[in-house]
């Protein structure tokens, strides 16, 4: 079964990991291809507009599957070359896809999201979390480090000394302690979680799609690129927009005092 199930509601996708039994632990082989070819399909579709992801069950990701990891199968067997290149392969790919998704993309943390859990809930553009969630980069008490790119991205988003402290000491913190640090926009009561995110999903799909998947890229790009080039590309894309139908659209709704309709031309 795969890891993962895409839903189409409207402008917005869902995308569910589907490994309750085993609190959604990512790692096992094909899991990088299964990710990939959803965000494949939500990129190559021009109605949809916003993604949120997700965990079934109890929670959101409880990391890599330690029992692989202990069995040294997956992507965790083999020599040191087998195991670096099926994170290569395997682990990177499924990070990638969802950090690189064209559409803005949400997670709503269900539950606990630790070790590589964690860092996939840092591939969203935006987090928001159950009150009851819990958070922790925990890779050093398993005698390893962060090997799908959150020692990169989670400086990045709660600043390098907390990313320090969360995983040197591999503390769990618990949702409003997130909340506090950065590391998500706000925690909800579990029963509302995902009725919010579908409301912050739904915001954002009201803006014009072309533009929206150009801004994604713009933040993106902002977080490593030069302001010189960041300049360039935002009068490159910013010319483009200039002759789209939904910048006409936009100006007139403005003018006209009414809510603009933007379909993506």
């Amino acid at each position: 079964m795969s890891v993962i199930k895409l839903e189409k509601l409207g402008p917005i996708a869902i995308l569910t990991l589907t490994r309750p039994e085993m609190m959604n632990a990512l790692g096992q082989e094909g899991d990088g291809v299964a990710v990939a070819e959803a965000c494949a399909e939500i990129e190559a579709d021009p109605a949809i507009r916003c993604a949120i992801l997700t965990g079934e069950g109890r929670a959101f990701s409880a990391g890599g599957d330690i029992k692989a990891m202990k069995a040294r199968t997956g992507s965790f067997g083999g020599s040191p070359n087998n195991i670096r290149e099926g994170y290569r392969r395997n682990i990177h790919k499924l990070v990638k896809s969802l950090y690189n998704l064209e559409v803005p993309l949400i997670a709503a943390v269900n539950g606990a999201a630790i070790g590589l859990g964690c860092d996939v809930a840092c591939m969203a553009d935006v987090r928001i979390a159950s009150d009851t969630a819990k958070f922790g980069v925990t890779f050093l008490k398993l005698g390893l480090i962060p090997g799908d790119g959150g020692a990169w991205l989670l400086p990045r988003i709660i600043g390098a000394s907390r990313a320090a402290e969360l995983l040197f000491t591999g503390d769990v913190i618990d949702a409003a302690t997130a909340a506090e640090w950065g590391l998500i926009s706000k925690a909800v009561p579990g029963d509302t979680l995902m009725d919010e995110a579908m409301a912050l999903a739904t915001r954002m799909a009201q803006q014009p799609p072309q533009s929206l998947r150009l801004a994604k890229t713009l933040l993106r790009h902002g977080t490593t690129a030069s302001y010189d080039t960041i300049m360039e590309m935002s009068a490159a894309a910013q010319s483009m927009m200039h002759h789209t139908d939904d910048h006409i659209e936009g100006v007139n709704a403005i003018l006209e005092k009414r809510k603009p309709t933007f379909e993506g031309r």
